[in-house]
């Protein structure tokens, strides 16, 4: 008789085919069909997604590497980091369901509201014009800076011991895991706020694996499918980060499991800092330029998905 864990791993691959199909179905689709992923764009699926799997998170890091070379448009930005890290994430969450123990309700609670976040905020932000992405995402980075330094001067809560939640702290905790989900369509990587979330609420942090990683897991599907029907994404470089994630994310939970990580989380703080100031000043110069669209929604066979 499969155990609720099983039915809750069932459910994560049964939502991960659908969305690969969706995804498959509208690239072959595309009137501009690109070719093979670079070589960087897939080395960066790699790197990113590796430190991913170490608690470092891959959508600040990844926002600043498409800065930083012009990989990917501003407007284009959410659309591909969801899209493309959505395979590896998923990779990530079968992994740590299997061998992290949580209380199940919490897990499954707090996933789906993490979820039901991101299918409202990816039905948004997949419209809206180029400058509110670019401030959007501006914002998004110097949240994401603020956590590394937190982590990094040990701000960070240790949290507790519990491995469940009931009550007002389950309820503090779904509305949080709400409004991270939503916030994840933008940008604004769930991973370090939800781990703080959970330690403050005074569960033990390595529950936060689970919990972060499920969420993810379970809304990237249905947030990334919003992004493919409406093209707001880049196919070409979504298609590098997902290649070269999924062998990252096994590599680092398998074989290195844990590395030093502070000075890297500096070095990625200097970068995404960067990437921050220059998206906010390229908002800043297009303030007077009348607003253009991410992406039109386009028709799908078989209605919106």
């Amino acid at each position: 008789m499969p155990t609720p864990k099983t039915w809750l791993l069932l459910a994560l691959v049964a939502i991960s085919v659908v969305y690969l199909v969706v995804w498959i179905r509208a690239a072959r689709r595309a009137p501009d069909r690109p070719g093979l992923p670079s070589g960087r764009e897939t080395a960066l699926g790699f790197g990113t997604d590796f430190f991913d799997t170490l608690g470092i998170g891959s959508f600040a890091p990844t926002t600043s590497a498409f800065r930083l070379w012009g990989i990917v448009p501003d407007e284009r930005i959410p659309g591909t980091l969801n899209v493309g890290h959505t395979l590896p994430t998923v990779t990530q969450a079968l992994v740590y369901i299997v061998i992290v123990e949580v209380d199940f309700l919490t897990l499954v609670s707090l996933i789906a509201v993490a979820v039901l976040g991101s299918w409202l905020g990816a039905g948004v932000v997949c419209r809206w014009p180029r400058r509110k992405i670019q401030i959007g995402m501006g914002a998004a980075l110097l949240v994401a800076a603020g956590l590394f330094i937190m982590t990094n001067l040990e701000l960070v809560p240790g949290g507790g011991d519990a491995l469940a939640l009931r009550g007002p702290r389950m309820a503090l905790a779904l509305a949080g895991n709400f409004a991270l989900g939503a916030l994840m369509t933008l940008g604004i990587g769930l991973y370090a706020p939800c781990l703080i979330m959970i330690s403050l609420l005074g569960m033990d942090p390595k529950a936060a694996f689970p919990i972060m990683m499920g969420s993810c897991a379970f809304l990237m599907p249905i947030a990334s499918m919003r992004f493919v029907v409406s093209g707001a994404y880049s196919l070409r470089p979504a298609i590098g980060l997902a290649l070269g994630g999924v062998p990252a994310v096994l590599l680092a939970a398998f074989i290195v499991k844990s590395l030093p990580l502070t000075a890297l989380r500096w070095l990625v703080t200097v970068v995404v800092l960067y990437a921050a100031i220059t998206m906010l000043r390229a908002a800043w110069r297009e303030r007077n330029v009348a607003p253009v669209i991410a992406a039109p929604p386009q028709p799908v066979a078989g209605g919106e998905v």
